[in-house]
């Protein structure tokens, strides 16, 4: 009897799976990808699946806009807010442990989180609660389903965080098992696996290669600062390449998973080297449309076609790096030099911002945890033609650490942090920023001095500080929690300024890239999802608002998954058999209060003249049968 029961228990377990697995998903997600980038001549493939399946054409992007926040929303379907993870650099001094180099972390300093043995310590550090919420992968594991995920090093395995399935990014293959497996099928492994496993259980094979190094970057003359008119290819195409040959050739037909995420750098890493529009930002698209048109033949080839959900979506968008261009040109490129000014096709010589820098000039105690950085184009070539942060030198190594040239000196965080200190976590389009001890009035003067500096936009702060004037809650925008920032603020930026063909610009950390993310630029929000398949309705275009945050939500539902209580809703307008009933949307705004008093000053330091500051902060309310969803479509610095 015992037998039988046993039997009968497998047996209903078996078709609870198969209920399950009626359907495989694959998620494809295209890093960086702006909808506005889809094209005939680029990315045929993706043009006719936009016109094939559905189209949410008013999709949102997490904010911050950073890859690893977006990753955790495709990983839970919620908000920082919700589950406290607040990639892709953020300050969690205290834990320990290791890089994917086997190198020690430096958690003394804001740590950046694209890396799987970050994330490792991080998770053990917050006692395996890295993500405070269930995840779809991990829901999908306990109801029997196989999972896997292949790609980019960070957000590819923060979506298996517990590793409980297939993965394969960057940087290594988990588990030992399916990398061995995978080198004896005669695949070359990335070469820091080695650096997960005890030398006497794993080895690489002697001719394994880097099979997921990227192309060298081309610089100017100065060694540091992309030629963006470079058209020699875009750096991750190979790697992708290899990513996406070992899913199709052996991940889908061996590992045979239901569900799979495929996270591919492009177009996002071109567009951060050479811009969004340079020649390497359209050979990134075509490569990475020719990977889709490889995964759609191999479904068809394998039999998968006709049962397989295909998700294609991004996790932000992108814009150009660029200040305001009357105070700095956009200029030619000539021989590895910034050239004269070309108002229409020119490059950007603008939009670096160190904010520790700047604070520190400004008489603050900040640490960003970086040594010396030398941006000689991209902190600003004035109308002029003169730098706006001359070059200095190190001649022996006092300021640096060792010789060399710099335009900012080192802001490491010391081991013990001066009690009036600010720590800075540069993200890109948006900062972080900590004061330990929590004092309300060095918060308050900070708030100030944002809101009178032009390069920084909205601005949002923690509620034990209570009502700054020209501020709102973070939980305004989902992003209270415990490990919340003390302040989060947005880059400015401008939405309508064109390059290379392209809208929207905005200031950055630091940096020498010519493109980024992370702000609240709309051009950043509004990313790209598009959805075919069975489950799935044809040729939709659909206009109702959507989120990176409803697509856990929508799989869930397709899977027959208990999500529990996600942020994000079921995207039931795109899905077969159902629709939009009851769904309405109405635009709203909120705006803050004035802060008064300012001596407000444009990046260059001369005085714009205003002394008052608030932002805007659009949004979209989207009524489901009587529950609300929100939707942030912008938030905007008003200066008068």
């Amino acid at each position: 009897m015992r037998r039988l029961a046993r039997l009968a228990a497998l047996c209903l377990m078996a078709l609870a799976v198969e209920a399950h697995a009626a359907h495989r998903v694959i998620v494809f997600v295209w890093d960086g990808m702006r909808p506005d980038a889809i094209s005939e001549e680029d990315t045929p493939n993706l043009a006719a699946l936009v016109k094939q399946g559905t189209y949410f054409a008013d999709n949102h992007a997490t904010y911050p806009t950073f890859t690893m926040v977006n990753a955790s929303s495709f990983a839970t379907g919620s908000f920082p807010g919700t589950i406290g993870f607040f990639g892709n650099r953020f300050w969690a001094p205290g834990a320990r442990g290791f890089d994917a180099k086997g190198a020690p972390s430096d958690f003394n300093a804001p740590v950046y989180t694209e890396d799987y043995a970050v994330l490792r310590a991080l998770d053990d550090h917050w006692d395996h609660d890295l993500l405070q919420a269930p995840t779809l992968l991990g829901k999908a594991r306990k109801a029997g389903l196989k999972t896997a995920v292949v790609g980019k090093s960070g957000p590819a395995f923060l979506q298996d965080i517990h590793e409980g399935g297939t993965i394969l990014d960057e940087n290594v293959a988990l588990p030992l098992a399916f990398a061995k497996k995978l080198a004896g099928a005669g695949f070359p492994l990335p070469a820091n696996t080695v650096h997960a496993y005890e030398p006497d259980r794993f080895q690489l094979e002697p001719d394994n290669g880097t099979p997921t190094a990227p192309l060298p970057l081309v610089t100017l003359k100065d060694g540091v600062t992309s030629d963006a008119s470079d058209g020699a290819g875009a750096p991750p195409t190979a790697a992708n390449a290899y990513l996406m040959h070992a899913f199709l050739d052996y991940v889908l037909p061996v590992e045979k998973p239901d569900i799979s995420f495929v996270w591919l750098r492009n177009p996002d890493s071109t567009e951060h080297a050479y811009g969004v529009g340079s020649p390497n930002f359209h050979l990134a698209l075509r490569a990475q449309d020719e990977l889709l048109g490889k995964l759609q033949a191999r479904l068809k080839e394998l039999g998968m076609e006709g049962d397989t959900d295909l998700v294609i979506v991004s996790d932000h968008a992108h814009s150009n790096v660029s200040g305001p261009v009357d105070l700095f040109p956009l200029r030619t490129i000539n021989d590895g030099r910034v050239g004269h000014v070309d108002a229409e096709w020119g490059y950007a010589t603008s939009g670096a911002i160190r904010l520790a820098d700047e604070m520190s000039r400004a008489g603050f105690v900040a640490f960003d945890g970086f040594g010396c950085i030398y941006t000689p184009v991209m902190s600003g070539v004035k109308a002029d033609g003169s730098p706006l942060r001359p070059t200095r030198y190190d001649d022996d190594g006092r300021i640096c650490g060792k010789p060399g040239p710099y335009t900012t000196p080192a802001y490491k965080v010391p081991a013990e942090l001066p009690k009036d200190a600010f720590v800075i976590a540069p993200n890109g389009g948006s900062e972080y920023l900590y004061q330990p001890t929590h004092d309300r009035d060095l918060v308050r003067k900070a708030v100030r001095f944002l809101q009178s500096r032009e390069p920084f936009g909205a601005i949002f702060v923690d509620t034990r500080y209570g009502k700054l004037p020209g501020t709102l809650p973070l939980a305004t925008v989902h992003l209270a929690n415990k490990r919340a920032p003390d302040i989060v603020v947005s880059y400015d930026f401008d939405a309508d300024a064109t390059m290379q063909g392209f809208k929207g610009t905005e200031y950055t950390s630091m940096s020498n890239e010519r493109g980024m993310h992370g702000s609240f630029s709309p051009v950043d929000v509004h990313n790209l999802l598009v959805a075919t398949g069975p489950d799935f309705r044809q040729g939709l275009h659909s206009e109702l608002p959507s989120g990176n945050v409803d697509l856990a939500p929508t799989l869930a539902s397709l899977l027959k998954l208990d999500l529990g209580k996600a942020d994000g809703r079921v995207l039931r307008e795109g899905l077969a058999g159902r629709g939009a009933e009851g769904l309405s949307v109405k635009a709203a705004s909120v705006t803050t209060d004035t802060a008064t008093g300012l001596d407000i000053r444009r990046a260059d330091g001369s005085s714009m003249n205003r002394t008052s500051y608030r932002f805007v902060l659009k949004t979209k309310r989207l009524d489901d049968n009587g529950k609300t969803y929100t939707y942030f479509d912008e938030a905007k610095a008003d200066r008068q």
